[in-house]
This record gives structure tokens, C-alpha cells and sequence, in this order.
């Protein structure tokens, strides 16, 4: 017999805030953080303005091991941790399943390379460590003393989004009966920038910053860099009921796929990332007329917002549950975003709010119920996508009642 799994604590570090009590405000005063960065003023970033990675491990020496994005992992890890209400040796048999991504930052890294030949004397002796997937995985377990089955997962932008699944898997399995998942990411620097600008997926032009995230609009140009980081806690049903935990949410379904059609393009017809969805709600033994809003990928990208409504009204014909894109209110955090917008999605339906899509005037499919105007959520099942370079697709479906 399948046993549930429910989440029952986060940890989440956002440009929107750190905790739900802080996201939940910044959505209704709709405060954002997206500028022009010093670096390069042709593009558009939603940066944190206030992290400290000490606020959460106090002093800590393996810090200069950790890229930012890691470091962001590492701080919502502990976060979820210090919210669960266990304690550290609690943790001993956990699993931990960590999206990650690459480090970018080379220019900063290293700025005097010549002829191939690297010219700091002063360069760290395990330098490599910054640049490795599973730094952040290690430097997790070792704060906390995790000894449990583990998964660092590098599957682009789906990647925090599989950690979720793949700990989901397990505990319902029997293989685990908690695990700590998620992700953190950063690219906000000139080597991310001109990564993702060669590749012709950032939002790059003149006008307002805050109006520069546009996904499914009609007048959509790419994408906007964010970085953060978000740990949930995963926990068998009726051990977290046992001890008395609080549950943010169950999660139900798990679905992930490969397009196996091209590295910075999703298929046309959308059918593998479709299967993925199609997978996550027949896990959880949910048709389409139960689920009563969808999270999306919703980069602004031409391409990928084209394919995911596509994918939308293939699997919701007639009538589709309500339609949010967080990455208009956060940027996109590559590898973490699954991870993030879960925790700002959990935070808002504990107040019972769907934020709008912002800066969405002209819809480019108008039968997708796209939330326009924040609303008050009229249920609480709901179903996250992401869809990932190299044709990487995850769907989960989670539900708060």
C-alpha cells in the first residue's frame, strides 16, 4: 500500500521575502525587486538585496566553499529545519534530494586568466568545490548529520522541482519516512548574463524594469534572472500526524519526462511535457476537473509560453483551472524556481490568495483562464509544472485540503 507523504515545514529565501508572513505581503502590496544590474544595463535581474548566510549558520568556515546559489540552499535548508520543530539529530537517517545547477560567476571567479593560465596566487586550495553539484548537498548533511539516501538532480530548470518528487517517491515507497528537498540558484552575474543573452532567452530592451516580466502576454520578450532557494521537510502522514506536526500540504502525484527534441527549445506539440502532467495527476488519482489551479513554468520566453498553453488547453479542454506565473513576481531562478514558487504558492493558499499574472494585457491564449487580478482561491488542489533546457519536465500535484 502507497503511504502519504505530507510537507510539513519550509524554509525559503526570496526577493518576495523569507518567510510565508513576509511573501503573503509582498503579494497583496505587490512589492518586487527587479533593476537594471551594474553589469550589464541592457537586461533586467530580481536580485535579494539583504542575504547573509550567517543569520542562519552563525560562524561558519566551509562558507567560502559555497557558490551563491548553494549558499541559498544551505540557508533554506536550515531554515526548514529550525521550523520543523525537530531536532537536528532527528535528521540522522533523512534523505536529501538538492536541485543544483552550474556556478557562472567565472569572470568573477577568476579574472586574470591569460593564454588559458590562471594568474591568482592566492587561488583556494579546494576551489573546485564552488563549481561541484553536490557541494550544497554535502555542506547540508554535514550541519545537520544526515546519513540517509541522497540525490543531487541537475535537471535545469525542472531541477528542485525533481528533488520535491524524487523525496516524495521514496517516502511513499517505504524506502524513507522523512527527506529534506528543494534548491537554490543564482546566475546574477555578467558570465550568466552573457550565458543566457548567447542564448536569446533573456528579456533584453529599454522601459521600466518592473514591467520587463511579461509571461503569456502577447508583448512577451524573454525572461527575467532571479535567484533564492527553498527546503521543504517530507514526511510520512502518519509519523507527522503522530508527533503533532503541522502540515503546509499533501503532496499526490509526481510526473517528469524528456522531450528528446532540442537544447534550448521545447517540442512544438508539448506531448512529452504533457505526459509529465498527465503522469503527476494520475499518480495522485486526479482528473482535470479536480484541479483547481496550476502554478506554470511561465518564463515570458516566446517559445516556452507558447507550448505550455498549448499544453494547458490540450489536457483542459473547455474550462482550465485558474492559471498563475510566479516568475512575474520573482524572476526566473533556473535550477530553484520549482522549489520557490511552490513555497510562495504553499504561503499564499494559507491565506487563500492566487496573485495575479503581472504586466498580462493582452493574453496570448484568452480561453486559459489567466489570473489577472489577484483573487481569492476557491479550492486547494493545485498542479506546479516546470520545463527545462534540454527538454527537462517535471509536474507535481499537491493538495492543501
Amino acid at each position: 500500500m502507497k503511504r502519504r507523504v505530507v510537507i510539513t515545514s519550509m524554509g525559503v529565501i526570496s526577493s518576495l521575502g523569507k518567510t510565508p508572513e513576509e511573501i503573503q505581503a509582498a503579494l497583496k502590496a505587490k512589492q518586487i525587486s527587479f533593476e537594471r544590474p551594474g553589469y550589464d544595463q541592457d537586461v533586467v535581474v530580481s536580485p535579494i538585496r539583504d542575504f547573509d548566510l550567517r543569520e542562519y549558520t552563525g560562524p561558519f568556515k566551509e562558507r567560502r566553499y559555497l557558490n551563491r546559489g548553494a549558499a541559498f540552499s544551505l540557508a533554506a535548508a536550515l531554515e526548514a529545519i529550525r521550523r520543523s520543530g525537530l531536532a537536528k539529530e532527528d535528521f540522522s537517517e533523512a534523505g536529501l534530494f538538492v536541485g543544483a545547477g552550474p556556478h557562472l560567476d567565472i569572470g568573477g571567479e577568476f579574472p586574470n586568466i591569460e593564454n588559458g593560465r590562471m594568474g591568482r596566487s592566492h587561488l583556494d586550495a579546494l576551489w573546485i568545490l564552488r563549481f561541484l553539484p553536490n557541494t550544497a548537498a554535502s555542506l547540508i548533511a554535514q550541519s545537520v548529520g544526515i546519513r540517509g539516501e541522497n540525490l543531487t538532480v541537475g535537471t535545469a530548470c525542472a531541477a528542485a522541482l525533481s528533488a520535491v518528487g524524487e523525496a516524495f517517491r521514496r517516502i511513499r515507497d517505504g524506502y524513507l519516512d522523512c527527506a529534506l528537498a528543494g534548491g537554490g540558484d543564482s546566475r546574477l552575474t555578467a558570465g550568466g548574463t552573457l550565458a543566457y543573452k548567447k542564448a536569446g532567452a533573456l528579456y533584453r530592451g529599454e522601459g521600466p524594469p518592473d514591467e520587463a516580466s511579461r509571461p503569456f502576454d502577447g508583448d512577451r520578450k524573454g525572461f527575467i534572472a532571479g535567484e533564492g532557494g527553498a527546503f521543504f521537510l517530507l514526511e510520512e502522514r502518519d509519523r507527522a500526524l503522530e508527533r503533532g506536526a503541522g502540515i503546509w500540504a499533501e503532496v499526490a502525484g509526481y510526473g517528469s519526462s524528456m522531450d528528446g527534441y532540442r537544447m534550448t527549445a521545447p517540442a512544438p506539440d508539448g506531448r512529452a511535457a504533457a505526459g509529465a502532467v498527465s503522469r503527476a495527476m494520475a499518480e495522485a488519482e486526479l482528473s482535470p476537473e479536480d484541479i483547481d489551479f496550476i502554478v506554470t513554468h511561465g518564463t515570458g520566453t516566446v517559445l516556452n509560453d507558447q507550448v505550455e498553453a498549448k499544453i494547458i488547453r490540450d489536457i483542459f479542454p473547455g474550462k482550465t483551472p485558474a492559471v498563475i506565473a510566479l516568475k512575474s513576481w520573482i524572476g526566473h531562478l533556473s535550477t530553484a524556481c520549482g522549489a520557490v514558487e511552490l513555497a510562495i504558492a504553499l504561503a499564499g493558499q494559507a491565506v487563500g490568495y492566487l496573485p495575479e499574472i503581472r504586466n498580462l494585457e493582452n493574453p496570448c491564449a484568452p480561453e486559459i483562464d489567466f489570473v489577472r487580478k489577484g483573487r481569492q482561491s476557491r479550492g486547494g488542489v493545485f498542479l506546479i509544472e516546470n520545463f527545462g533546457f534540454g527538454g527537462q519536465n517535471a509536474a507535481l500535484v499537491v493538495k492543501r485540503r
